[in-house]
């Protein structure tokens, strides 16, 4: 069975419903703060027609979930895929309330999709799909109640159009209403590179724990979009060697090292990091398995499982993509030594400033890069150490002292809301 196959083969809520029941037996919460915390709030499905450039009509559908609301209005992306499904979202808006919580912004977790590939579609399509998407789910969105932002296959310019959409039915201009717009509307410095610069906060904090020197670190990254390839970027110049990258069509490796900035121009004019001078081509699973110090999952879930965590030879592993590790995976590295930083915390770098935009809009006000940067570090570097600290004094791995952190956060805010009415 393929990597891809496996993947496909493991249902992404079942696996965020293990994690949380195991934080909550730990926890030893109340069986109905359990049955609450266990379910979304809301499951929104919608199907809504699409005018395409040969004049046909195409019917879509769109999903967005709303986790919990108990910290603050739900936050967390929206994603075009052709693999999109109820469950997957379920998962991610639940994982989002999590990551909220870790990381102490006053969000919830929630999380959409559109199951389409937006790689088909012209740009006249995909503005079209995405403003007849969020009319359709603007009965739940608003600044005050759930904020979008992009994920796989969305950016800035799909932010845009969904901001559009909101404000002309608004009448006035709500910038709030999505973050990862552009600067110019709203947008925050460094959000593009906000998710790879917290995972990189992450491991100089991990790799100072356990004594690795980050200019003689080897590291190797799956997936090289934007998580990806910036984390690679960011991690060359903290003077670690980059031996390996991957994307969607396969990876590269090199013991000596790649330069980062000439794979970044590879892939911008050959579409793959594959065939770059020098390196030999490996598969994606390949990658995983890799002779490094350091390994970045920065692609889809389920990719290190119990079939091939046994051959993980990194000695830290930090999650820059959401679920990349199941659960009998996490056991198996837990056993061999291996240090994860668990996506909930190594990831949230992204939520985070999508929040400092936020702040910024509702306030009508701008931050230097300096200043994000900044006030990034600070909240993740603390959030690290609380983590850290919850795993040593339990006595647990890093991802099981996340979700204690995080979902007696979340459980707190709840029992002392009480339940309405």
């Amino acid at each position: 069975m393929t990597t891809e196959h496996a993947a496909a083969q493991i249902n992404a809520w079942e696996v965020a419903q293990r994690q949380f029941d195991l934080a909550a037996e730990r926890l030893k919460l109340d069986e109905g703060m359990r049955l609450v915390l266990r379910e979304p709030r809301r499951e929104f499905t919608v199907h809504f027609p699409v005018h395409m450039d040969d004049g046909s009509v195409q019917v879509f559908t769109g999903y967005r979930v709303q986790h919990n609301l108990g910290r603050g209005p739900a936050k967390g992306g929206i994603r075009y895929h052709q693999d999109v499904s109820l469950d997957e979202v379920k998962a991610l808006a639940m994982w989002m309330t999590w990551k909220c919580a870790v990381v102490g912004i006053p969000y919830g977790g929630g999380k959409g999709g559109v199951i389409v590939d937006p790689k088909k579609l012209s740009q006249k399509e995909l503005e079209g799909l995405t403003r007849r998407f969020f009319t359709e789910i603007e009965i739940l969105v608003g600044p005050e109640k759930d904020i979008p932002a992009p994920d796989v296959n969305t950016n800035a310019q799909i932010m845009a159009w969904m901001m559009d959409t909101f404000s002309m039915h608004a009448g006035y201009t709500v910038p709030g209403v999505v973050t990862g717009k552009p600067i110019s509307l709203g947008g925050s410095e460094g959000r593009n590179e906000a998710t790879a610069r917290g995972t990189v906060f992450c491991v100089i904090e991990a790799a100072h724990h356990l004594g690795i020197e980050i200019p003689k670190a080897r590291v190797a990254i799956q997936g090289f979009g934007n998580a990806g390839a910036i984390a690679a970027r960011l991690i060359a110049e903290e003077g670690a060697t980059v031996v390996a990258v991957s994307d969607s069509s396969g990876g590269i490796h090199a013991p000596d090292g790649l330069e980062v900035a000439r794979v970044v121009a590879w892939k911008q004019e050959h579409g793959t990091v594959q065939g770059f001078p020098g390196a030999a081509d490996i598969t994606n699973a390949e990658l995983l398995e890799v002779d490094c110090d350091i390994l970045i999952p920065a692609a889809l879930e389920n990719q290190i499982t119990a079939a091939n965590a046994g051959n993980v030879k990194a000695r830290l592993v930090a999650e820059a993509a959401n679920g990349p590790t199941t659960p009998e995976a996490d056991e198996i590295l837990h056993r061999n030594g291996t240090f994860m930083i668990p996506d909930i915390l190594c990831n949230a770098g992204g939520v985070t400033v999508s929040y400092f935009e936020w702040v910024q809009d509702l306030n009508r006000d701008h931050w230097t890069e300096e200043t994000v940067n900044d006030k990034l570090r600070v909240i993740m570097v603390k959030a690290f150490g609380e983590t850290l600290e919850m795993a040593h004094r339990e006595q647990v791995d890093m991802r099981t002292a996340a979700y204690l952190l995080a979902v007696k956060r979340v459980a707190d805010a709840m029992e002392l809301r009480g339940l309405y009415p």
